[in-house]
């Protein structure tokens, strides 16, 4: 357990943030090299997942995410990459630019179990059911890292938008380091059982013959870097699904940590634009999402683009090994 409190520019809040702390701006250099790939993309009808950055003239976008890279892990967790032209893109051509951008961070990996690579976060129409992620709804999601139950999570999360909502969808996202200084000085027994395992929903996304649910503490500390997985609903879930009930302090715990994020000095909240790449540190911060409505007709329907990244483990969803 990290027994101190932890400082620097990611243990923020709110009213220590501009959005000069996230704010990255693509270069003319870095659209024009990336109009070039897409000039050869069209010839070759090379798939997305076969694109290699080095193979291409990405000099100025390279520079454009070692920027990202660097508001990720030694600045305040996320960055808002503005503005790419996205009216000028197609879908998949919008999908070729988010994978270009995010290969230059990191290894891309897979968000499915069947081994996709890009997801698309829209309303489907779904109702909210076992198997059936928020992200294809649009209902309002509450403060979470993504993938909470893998064996190894998602370093960082990045979000393209080809189209923001009509009305709602705004993203607001929260320090959990900020979080931890807050348990430690006011609930340390609590902050305890949070280093300690809980059982996690695994949304279906695991083999016929595997458990529906995975252990793992919220927080981890391996003696160098503190490592935070978080979705209370999840958690709830995967003791239902475990058949157990969630112990009193685990209860006391979750719900304490809860009131921090929740609260609005905590978070910062934006709305995501058209043409914005925004990216997280997926480890260290949790977002969320507002409820939404579409235009009538599907001609303004909120559409973004996920990529995940991470470069320990295999490329798998779980990245075991």
């Amino acid at each position: 357990m990290l027994d101190k409190d932890i400082m620097g520019d990611a243990a923020w809040t709110r009213d220590g943030l501009s959005p000069r702390a996230w704010d990255v701006r693509i270069s003319d250099a870095a659209i024009r090299e990336l109009d070039a790939a897409l000039d050869r993309i069209r010839l070759t009808a090379e798939p997305v997942e076969d694109l290699r950055s080095s193979t291409l003239q990405l000099e100025a976008c390279a520079a454009v995410m070692r920027e990202v890279r660097a508001r990720l892990v030694q600045g305040v967790g996320m960055a808002i990459v503005d503005r790419l032209p996205v009216e000028r893109y197609t879908v998949d051509e919008s999908r070729a630019v988010a994978w270009l951008l995010a290969s230059l961070l990191g290894r891309i990996v897979a968000q499915k179990h069947h081994g996709a690579l890009l997801y698309d976060v829209r309303d489907t129409g779904q109702p909210l059911e076992y198997g059936v992620r928020r992200s294809l709804t649009n209902l309002a999601q509450p403060f979470h890292t993504d993938g909470p139950w893998l064996t190894r999570t998602p370093a960082f999360v990045g979000l393209f938008c080809l189209q923001s909502a009509r009305d709602g969808g705004l993203s607001r996202c929260t320090s959990l380091l900020t979080a931890h200084n807050a348990l430690r000085t006011h609930h340390p027994d609590l902050l305890s059982r949070l280093y300690q395992p809980f059982h996690w929903d695994r949304q279906a996304e695991h083999g016929p013959d595997e458990p529906k649910f995975a252990t793992h503490p919220v927080f981890a500390y391996d003696g160098h870097a503190l490592s935070v997985r978080y979705y209370e609903d999840y958690v709830v879930r995967g003791y239902a699904l475990a058949n157990q009930r969630l112990d009193e302090p685990g209860r006391q715990a979750l719900a304490a940590m809860r009131e921090i994020v929740d609260a609005s000095a905590h978070w910062v909240e934006f709305r995501i634009e058209s043409g914005q790449f925004q990216y997280l540190n997926n480890r260290l911060f949790a977002h969320c999402r507002t409820e939404f409505r579409d235009a009538p007709g599907g001609d303004r329907a909120r559409h973004m683009i996920r990529v995940w990244n991470r470069d320990e483990g295999t490329p798998d969803l779980e990245g075991r090994g």
